[in-house]
């Protein structure tokens, strides 16, 4: 028996491969589903179920598109409502992966579908427990997130159907089963997820605070719920997708990998109203990019910010990337959100329009030193634009917080008549907010280097009181 974990980091997700004697299970796929194939294929082996632990709302599965390209079975667990043809199956259900079997253990609290999979080897030995959104390492999936798709499924009683599913069907089960979650630190399906992506169960049951034997039913509840952040806007539509099916991600990456030069670029950007979105790194779309384009670089969490950023799962998206093999890159990571409209991209990026000379803007910048030393500073509104836990822990003095999230909400409390410095921990959220904030007309403003990672290293007064100062 082979079991491996597909880790991907910049989503914090978990996706496996079972394969037994020729046969194989994949578990939660990505959208993108060649890499599983060619792992089929170097086994010798045959992919005959697609197992999914629940509708994602946090990325867009590739089981559509595997069970297709495999004739392979998708298996959801009991309640599942699918639009597209899968095996419902039953709480206890057992599937033969070659030599292996799949247990089917019903585990509603996340979702009422939520469902995991008890791995047991060739020898009979349960050996581990592929959990999705139930069980986390450290924490448990949040019980929030179906409300936003049907209204009746309110926290407080999914919070309380996860109760009893831990109780009743996950803490019964042995010690040394490991567990293998869906996601690890950094998702946002979870407030508290440990960067381990695996552990045992009998570990589990000592330190994570949701399996402490002794919480009551409402003190469970009031642990769970307390801290939850407002969940991502696309996590719903992820959820939809995933219900109601989408176009083949072949399909999706026809459309988008369609070359323009900068003369017929220009004129599809007019006509479509499409975005033109630069995945560059933020270093260099500060020293110039095309007006009224939006940085978000692909080198950190792109896909999560595509989906906070752009309201609209069917924006058209021309794209201009650092190289044309970054490309197709973007196009895959867009799609793993449910961003299937890109239509095309700049070819040569931002340098064949720099050399066809058109118009082009730039982000003022200035280093941490620059600021300490900026005549006036008391005076210089100082916008902090990372999350709220992260200026509650410390910021500087009477810095203003919008996190990025909430720019588009909170717009307004940029001023426009006055000159403002912004910054985030190391640089990216705040130029993808300059960004923004250029497409709206604001010029007078400068983004600090290095973020607040650099403004420590001065002599700066850093504070963890969280003053109550606005721009008015």
């Amino acid at each position: 028996m082979k079991l491996e974990q597909i880790y991907t980091g910049c989503l914090a997700h978990a996706a496996y491969y079972l394969e037994s004697n020729g046969e194989v299970a994949v578990f939660d796929p990505l959208r993108e589903v060649q890499a599983y194939i060619d792992r089929a294929r170097k086994d010798n082996a045959k992919i005959k179920y697609v197992f999914e632990t629940h509708f994602h709302a946090d990325f867009v599965s590739g089981h559509l598109d595997l069970a297709k390209k495999e004739n392979a079975v998708i298996v959801y667990g009991p309640t599942a409502k699918p639009e597209f043809e899968a095996l419902i199956a039953q709480d206890n259900q057992v599937f033969e992966v070659g030599n292996c079997k799949v247990k089917v253990i019903h585990t509603p609290g996340h979702t009422m579908e939520s469902t995991c999979f008890l791995i047991i080897d060739e020898t009979g030995k349960e050996h581990g427990i592929i959990t999705g959104d139930t069980l986390f390492i450290g924490d448990v999936g949040r019980p929030d997130l179906a409300q936003h798709v049907i209204a009746d499924l309110t926290q407080d009683k999914l919070a309380r159907h996860l109760y009893h599913s831990l109780r009743n069907k996950i803490m019964p089960l042995s010690d040394d089963l490991i567990v293998y979650p869906n996601h690890g630190a950094g998702s946002a399906c979870g407030k508290n997820m440990s960067k381990e992506t695996t552990d045992t169960l009998g570990n589990q049951k000592k330190t994570n605070y949701a399996l402490n034997p002794d919480l009551t039913e409402d003190e469970f509840v009031v642990a769970i719920l307390t801290g939850l952040t407002t969940p991502p806007q696309y996590f719903p539509k992820n959820v939809l997708m995933n219900i109601q099916g989408y176009e083949s991600l072949d399909t999706v990456m026809h459309r988008g990998q369609k070359p323009y030069d900068v003369k017929t670029f220009e004129m599809v950007a007019n006509e479509t109203q499409a975005l033109v979105l630069d995945t560059r790194k933020a270093s260099e779309f500060a020293k110039g990019f095309i007006p009224n384009s939006v940085n978000i670089g692909l080198e950190s969490n792109f896909a999560m910010w595509v989906g906070e950023l752009i309201p609209d799962l069917k924006q058209p998206i021309l794209i201009v990337a650092e190289n044309d093999e970054k490309v197709q890159e973007t196009i895959i990571r867009l799609s793993r959100v449910g961003y299937d409209f890109a239509i095309g991209y700049l070819v040569g990026g931002f340098e064949a329009w720099k050399s066809a000379h058109k118009e082009i803007d730039s982000i003022d910048r200035i280093t941490a030193e620059e600021l300490a030393h900026l005549e006036l500073i008391d005076q210089t509104p100082i916008i902090d634009v990372r999350k709220q836990s992260e200026f509650d822990s410390e910021h500087l003095v009477g810095a203003i917080n919008i996190p990025l999230n909430e720019i588009s909400s909170r717009i307004t409390e940029f001023p426009k008549d006055r000159y403002f410095i912004l910054h985030c921990a190391g640089g990216y959220r705040s130029m993808i907010a300059a960004s923004i904030l250029k497409q709206r007309g604001f010029e007078n403003f400068a983004d600090v280097i290095g973020g607040f990672h650099e403004i420590k290293l001065t002599d700066l007064p850093i504070t963890d009181y969280v003053c109550p100062t606005t721009l008015l």
